[in-house]
């Protein structure tokens, strides 16, 4: 695996992960809790946006 595949993987999983977070805010917390579970997805989807823009620089 070359440096553009592992940045794919971790940008796929981290979009994963993000939507898990995001949908835990949403359906499981109701409660103040879930604003940080969103929040923190939301902080996923901006970091996997900087490993996809990474890919093919490094």
């Amino acid at each position: 695996m070359n440096k553009n595949t592992v940045l794919a993987w971790a940008t796929l999983i981290m979009v994963l992960v993000g939507i898990g977070l995001i949908a835990l805010g949403a359906f499981r917390y109701n409660e103040v809790a879930g604003y940080g579970f969103a929040a923190v997805g939301i902080g996923f989807f901006a970091i996997a946006w900087v490993f996809n823009a990474l890919k093919g620089r490094v």
